[in-house]
């Protein structure tokens, strides 16, 4: 049995090769819902979709995220009205956040829905958002302004130097039914290559998740989403910094080390091992980029074997 916590384009091309090399029904995957945001009166999950639709061979290939083959002519009609359009939504994409509103509305929890969600596409994985209760990422800019990780992200396209990040509504929060059992009852537990400020940051932050996977760690391998140190997509590396981690490998290693026992890094940071393990995270040196199935089967294979 493998939990993995997830996170995003990487951690979604992951559990896509997981699949290949581990029965779909031995995998759950515990998801970041930090990102979560309301707009057009909908709820939106992104890297619960991102995961959802990686996993059912339906993402648009040429972004990560959103439907492949996918229309535009909401979004085009409501610029054209000039309506909010800084986050794009594609037509087929509007109907699960359509259906994901309705149902909460109807009194479902998000965990729900996401069960339902994942019966229509055809993903055998159990995908649990970390929580069904509200949690948002908030990041503090240089000049004091505080936005939500989507303004952040898409709207100023993480451009802009970040002084502190909080997740809104954890301290309330409980982890969604199944969270913490998944976690304590794993042979594996996977961190897979996503950003660990934003993407690992809200799973960590929600009570109790954190002393589980800490009870685990000796069981509990990551990827990291550092190669060379830079990010493949998003901006990992500048958050490290600007929290006051390096960003290389051995950031990485230093951000996971109370509850992560062993590291993957790329091939490109082979020379970094040492500097890794002196955290007191063991090593191990693989070629990580999931440019096609087969590589993130490959790195999957890796993953799992890596453990102890």
């Amino acid at each position: 049995m493998i939990t993995a916590l997830a996170g995003g384009v990487g951690a979604a091309r992951l559990l896509r090769g997981m699949v290949e090399v581990v029965a779909p029904g031995d995998i759950t995957a515990v998801v970041n819902v930090g990102d979560d945001t309301d707009l057009h009166g909908l709820h939106i999950s992104p890297d619960l979709d991102t995961v959802l639709y990686t996993l059912a061979d339906a993402i648009n290939p040429e972004t990560g995220w959103g439907l492949a083959g996918e229309t535009w002519r909401v979004m085009e009609s409501l610029s054209r009205l000039g309506g909010v359009t800084w986050f794009n939504l594609g037509d087929r994409d509007l109907a699960t956040h359509l259906y994901r509103t309705q149902r909460l509305a109807e009194g479902a929890t998000l965990g729900a829905v996401t069960d339902e969600l994942a019966g229509r596409f055809g993903v055998g994985i159990r995908l649990l958002p970390v929580t069904d209760d509200p949690l948002r990422t908030r990041l503090e800019l240089d000049d004091g302004h505080e936005v939500g990780f989507q303004e952040y992200f898409v709207k100023l396209r993480h451009a802009v130097p970040v002084t502190t990040v909080r997740f809104a509504g954890a301290e309330d929060a409980c982890p969604a039914p199944g969270v913490l059992a998944a976690v304590a009852s794993a042979e594996t537990v996977v961190v897979c290559p996503s950003n660990p400020v934003v993407s690992i940051g809200p799973v960590l932050a929600v009570p109790g998740v954190a002393d589980a996977l800490a009870a685990r760690r000796a069981d509990t391998v990551a990827v990291s989403p550092i190669v060379a140190g830079a990010a493949l997509k998003g901006p990992a590396d500048r958050l490290l910094v600007e929290m006051g981690f390096e960003s290389s490998v051995v950031g990485v290693a230093r951000w996971y080390a109370p509850w992560v026992s062993t590291l993957v890094v790329d091939e490109a940071d082979a020379a970094l091992a040492p500097a890794v393990e002196a955290e007191g995270v063991r090593c191990v040196v693989a070629p990580t980029i999931m440019s096609d199935v087969a590589r993130a089967a490959a790195l999957a294979r890796v993953v799992l074997d890596a453990r102890g």
